[in-house]
């Protein structure tokens, strides 16, 4: 397959280029006070060009959400759909690849700029609840019921259950995307273990006995 020109390859790459700039931004000022001629402007184009991919700084926010979380999602449904072994096991693997692709980078930065502006942008907050939070619950719904119905799990309240899975992952990527290196609340333990012990805190709990590890 022949090379395509550079201006081929320069256009190609102006949505990414408009998505990368845009997010910036949106980190050094939040949502509502970046403008969308900044974001073309960081990107290296014309407030036009900014237009022709992107309507608004809304659609520009929702295809960064799309490329940034909408699509992990979809990858843990399908993983969950195929697997055959046991949920506590596939739980945390997903887990473990959820904080992977999405707690660390540009994700993590998008859920923690979407919490912050909720409030302000109903629209906004709205589409997030559609594209990533009825998703993410309806999935991890779906396995622990799987659990409960396998009788690898005894019958739990499944909603409180799903919130108590995501929760401390969202503790721990507000966290990270606040404090960073000045965060020394889990020092000389990484995020693995944190989230191994999460996993293994709400699979076994506290109590020492038959049910405790």
């Amino acid at each position: 397959m022949a090379t395509p020109p550079p201006r081929q390859r320069r256009k190609d790459a102006r949505p990414q280029e408009l998505l990368d700039a845009a997010l910036a931004l949106f980190v050094e000022k939040g949502f509502a006070a970046t403008r969308s001629e900044e974001i073309a402007a960081r990107a290296g184009v014309a407030k036009g060009t900014l237009y022709r991919y992107y309507p608004s700084k809304d659609e520009l926010f929702k295809a960064m959400v799309r490329d940034n979380l909408s699509v992990h999602i979809a990858e843990s449904a399908a993983q969950a759909a195929q697997y055959q072994g046991p949920i506590a096991e596939l739980l945390r693997q997903m887990m473990q690849a959820w904080w992977a692709k999405v707690g660390h980078g540009n994700a993590g930065v998008v859920c923690k700029i979407m919490m912050i502006e909720a409030r302000n942008f109903p629209e906004l907050a709205r589409f997030y609840v559609d594209e990533v939070i009825r998703p993410s619950q309806s999935l991890i719904s779906g396995l622990v019921m799987r659990g409960i119905h396998s009788g690898e799990f005894r019958a739990v309240p499944v909603e409180a259950t799903v919130h108590m899975l995501i929760a401390p992952m969202l503790h721990l990527l507000l966290h990270e995307h606040s404090f960073g290196e000045h965060d020394s609340c889990h020092e000389g333990m990484g995020d693995e273990a944190l989230l191994d012990a999460q996993i293994a805190l709400l699979l076994h709990g506290l109590l020492a006995g038959p049910q405790g590890t």
